[in-house]
Formats: C-alpha cells, structure tokens, sequence
C-alpha cells in the first residue's frame, strides 16, 4: 500500500474493532472466573487462529486485499490479542506466589495459541486444496 496514511487508518479501525472485542471477551471470561485471566487467555488463542487464516490466504495469493490484510491482521488481530495482559497477568500471579498458575498460564497460552494458529492455516488449506 502506497498511502501511509490511508493504511494507518486501515490498522487504526481494524485495532478499534479488535479493542472493544477483546474488552468484550475480557467481561464474559469474568462470568467463568475472577482469577484467572480467561478473557485474555482466550483472545490469545481466537487471535492466533484468526492470524494463521489471514496469514496463509494472504500468502497463498487468495483475493485478499493488502487494505484487509492490514485491517485484520496488524489491525483487528494487534487490537485482540494482548502480550501486555499476559505479562501483567503473570506477573501478578508470580507477585502472589502463585507459581503453578503462572507457569500454567504463560506455558497453556503459548502452547494452545501456537496450535490455534496451525489450526487456522490448515483449514485455509484444506478449503483451497
């Protein structure tokens, strides 16, 4: 993209949007625990699937604009998924002596995000085989 101003304002809505789902989820999670981060665990793992479908049609070459590439991935997806929230978290369950759910959060986000994201290209994949 050319304009650099017209694809910060593609990243600028697409983190708007993001933003306020990932706020969203952070207030449902509360409903399943005050304790556990669960909203911004699960941003993590929606974000990295969403991420790894984005990313394989983008290199695939499917009609996938570089404006919507920027909306969704930098965008939408920077604006959802929160390392900062993580760290926080953590360190936050760390300051508490609560060294399992620490290990447990950082090790469960990691490794779920990761398969998320294979998830997500592999059915790109097995859609345009």
């Amino acid at each position: 993209m050319n304009n650099p101003l017209l694809a910060a304002l593609f990243v600028g809505l697409g983190g708007f949007v993001g933003s306020i789902c990932r706020y969203s989820l952070s207030v449902l999670g509360q409903r399943f625990s005050v304790t556990w981060p669960t909203g911004t665990f699960a941003a993590n793992i929606i974000g990295c699937f969403f991420i790894g479908i984005i990313a394989t049609l983008a290199a695939r070459g499917t009609s996938i604009s570089p404006e919507l590439k920027l909306a969704l991935a930098t965008g939408f997806c920077g604006g959802f998924t929160t390392l900062s929230s993580l760290i926080y978290e953590t360190s936050e369950f760390l300051r508490s002596q609560e060294y399992f759910h620490a290990g447990s959060y950082v090790a469960g986000t990691f490794a779920f995000s990761l398969t998320a994201f294979y998830l997500g290209a592999t059915m790109v994949r097995l859609i345009f085989k």
